[in-house]
C-alpha cells in the first residue's frame, strides 16, 4: 500500500513540476539582454547594409556627378555626399572616444585633394564606418549619459546622443544618393531585393 501511495504522489508531483522545469530550461537558453553598445552597433550595421551598396552602385564615370539644373543648382555631388557622411562619422566617433579625429577626417582640416577617385572615397567611407563601430562599442550603460561636447555644434550632449546621430545622419544622405542613382537610371541595391 505504501508503494502505491508513493507512486501516486510521484505521478501527481511530476506534472506539477514540469512548468518549473521548462522555465529553468528557457532561462538557461535565453540570451542576455543586449547592452547599449550592442544595440547601437546593430542599428549601425542595418544602416550600412543599405548605404555602402548604394555608394558602390554608382559607376566611376558618374561618381562625381551632381544635378545642376533648377532647384539642384549648387548641391553636393554623389561623391561629396559620401565624403560628408564619412567626415561626420569620424568627428562624432572621435568625440565619443574622447580622441582627435584621425588624419584627413576632421571637418576643418579635411583635404579633399586626396579623395579624387571612386576607390579612395569608398575606402574613406569604409574606414569611417569601422571607426564608428569602434566608438559605438565603447558606449556602456555607465558612460552613455555622461555629458560631452558636441563636435559640430556649440552644445553639450551625451555619448548616447552622438551614437544616435551617427546612425541617423547617413540615412538623410542615403535618400539623396538614391535620388542621384535613379536620376542616372540605376536601381539602388536595396530596391532590387
Amino acid at each position: 500500500m505504501k508503494t502505491r501511495t508513493t507512486r501516486r504522489h510521484l505521478i501527481l508531483l511530476v506534472p506539477a513540476l514540469l512548468p518549473l522545469f521548462s522555465r529553468v530550461g528557457r532561462a538557461q537558453n535565453a540570451s542576455p539582454k543586449p547592452g547599449t553598445a550592442a544595440v547601437l552597433d546593430k542599428h549601425m550595421e542595418w544602416m550600412e547594409h543599405d548605404f555602402i551598396p548604394a555608394a558602390k552602385a554608382m559607376p566611376e564615370d558618374k561618381f562625381f556627378w551632381a544635378p545642376n539644373a533648377g532647384e539642384f543648382k549648387g548641391v553636393r555631388s554623389f561623391a561629396e555626399q559620401i565624403v560628408h557622411v564619412a567626415q561626420v562619422n569620424f568627428s562624432l566617433s572621435a568625440a565619443i572616444l574622447g580622441e582627435k579625429p584621425p588624419a584627413e577626417s576632421s571637418l576643418p582640416d579635411h583635404n579633399p585633394e586626396s579623395l579624387k577617385t571612386r576607390s579612395t572615397v569608398l575606402k574613406y567611407l569604409k574606414d569611417s564606418f569601422d571607426y564608428t563601430h569602434k566608438a559605438l562599442s565603447s558606449i556602456t550603460n555607465e558612460n552613455a549619459r555622461s555629458s560631452i561636447n558636441h563636435p559640430l555644434f556649440d552644445m553639450i550632449t551625451t555619448r548616447l546622443g552622438l551614437g544616435i546621430v551617427a546612425i541617423a545622419h547617413p540615412f538623410n544622405h542615403y535618400g539623396q544618393m538614391v535620388e542621384y542613382l535613379r536620376m542616372n537610371n540605376i536601381v539602388p541595391p536595396a530596391s532590387r531585393q
